[in-house]
């Protein structure tokens, strides 16, 4: 390609601001354009009324009035130019990325160029960790793991007290140790629950849906945080287990199906990065989702994969998915991604296991932290 031309206007695509290192808290009113060219100077496009939104970048900067203008300069900007990046997706294919509305990209694609993807250059430019990054991954996984120990716990305690607790109680036990152990998950609650209750895969407990757990039930517990400090990235698992020691039959048989998808796709990672140095998140979510569906549960595996993890808990790199999207992102070093295959059994019970795998600089697939290989059965 010969280049990458970001845009924004009222502040819709963070993205921009976030690789360009620009504030995106700024109110932007009026439409800007940066092209990034494969070689030579960059170029700046402002409005007169905000000639100093994309102070501080490097470039030439040329100031546009009106619609003529904008499109005028548009055009001597992108003549010579055959391909150019947008964050765009064909078909939508990655809606992760696609931030530019259809009547801009027509508007670009007027001017002559070949419009791309910049899927591929936002993983690169955005969606990598560091060796820091990765640190402060870990760190977060540590605390949040003994969290998750201490929240399966309490159900315990209290059951075996015969004190009441519901879903929504261990949500806020877990968000209380979350605050004391300097952990944000930025305002997207555990999930907790109970028998049928994750067979909606984003259940959200609250004091009027909430059960109370008693002995005999089946328990899911999801949780994700990052340490609450510039950079911090997150940390995403997610364990099951039982109030009791004699676990539904049916409970045991779909728990070993996911263990056995999530280890299925974690291998493909890791044996296709050994052996040709390639793999796609599409690639992972077959390998993965192959294993649920020999079992007979693929109608109730109903979500990827996994997604991207970074600074926010779901971020832009390339996601374990060829259901709900085909991406067709490369996992290269510095990806961190969930693997969370689950069972969802509506009106019954649901299962998930997940884990968070990074893959090292030097091409090797790390997995911080304990991986689930049974149910944890809770002493009632």
């Amino acid at each position: 390609m010969d280049g990458w031309l970001l845009y924004d206007f009222h502040n819709r695509d963070m993205m921009a601001y976030q690789i360009l290192g620009l504030d995106g808290e700024k109110f932007t009113s009026r439409r800007w354009f940066y092209l990034i060219p494969a070689e030579g100077e960059p170029v700046a496009v402002v409005s007169k009324v905000e000639p100093r939104r994309l102070d501080g970048l490097p470039g030439r900067l040329v100031y546009y009035r009106s619609w003529n203008d904008l499109h005028t300069t548009l055009a001597e900007l992108l003549g010579g130019v055959a391909r150019v990046a947008m964050n765009y997706s064909p078909m939508a294919d990655i809606p992760y990325v696609a931030t530019v509305d259809a009547g801009t990209v027509e508007l670009v694609r007027a001017q002559g160029p070949e419009i791309v993807s910049a899927a591929d250059l936002i993983q690169e430019f955005q969606s990598l960790l560091s060796p820091e990054g990765f640190e402060l991954h870990a760190k977060a996984g540590a605390l949040i793991q003994a969290i998750k120990d201490q929240a399966f716990a309490r159900v315990g305690e209290l059951v075996r007290a015969g004190t009441k607790v519901t879903e929504y109680d261990i949500q806020q036990f877990i968000l209380k140790r979350f605050d004391e152990e300097g952990l944000d998950c930025m305002g997207e609650l555990p999930i907790v629950g109970v028998n049928e209750h994750p067979a909606n895969p984003h259940f959200e407990p609250t004091p009027s849906n909430a059960y109370a757990i008693k002995k005999g039930d089946t328990l899911l517990i999801d949780l994700w945080a990052k340490l609450a400090q510039p950079g911090g990235i997150f940390y995403d698992i997610t364990w099951c287990g039982f109030v009791g020691t004699e676990p539904p039959a049916k409970y045991v048989e779909i728990f070993d199906v996911v263990c056995r998808a999530r280890d299925a796709c974690l291998n493909l990672v890791r044996d296709n990065l050994r052996t040709t140095g390639s793999c796609k998140g599409w690639e992972a979510d077959d390998a993965c989702r192959a294993v649920v569906e020999a079992a007979g549960y693929g109608d109730a595996f109903v979500h990827r994969t996994g997604h991207s993890i970074g600074e926010e808990v779901h971020w832009t790199g390339a996601n374990i998915d060829n259901l709900e999207t085909k991406d067709v992102r490369e996992l290269v070093p510095g990806c961190c991604f969930s693997i969370e295959p689950g069972i969802y059994l509506e009106g019954e019970m649901a299962v998930r296991t997940e884990i968070d795998a990074f893959i090292r600089h030097d091409g090797e697939v790390a997995v911080v932290g304990d991986i689930q290989t049974s149910l944890i059965l809770i002493d009632a």
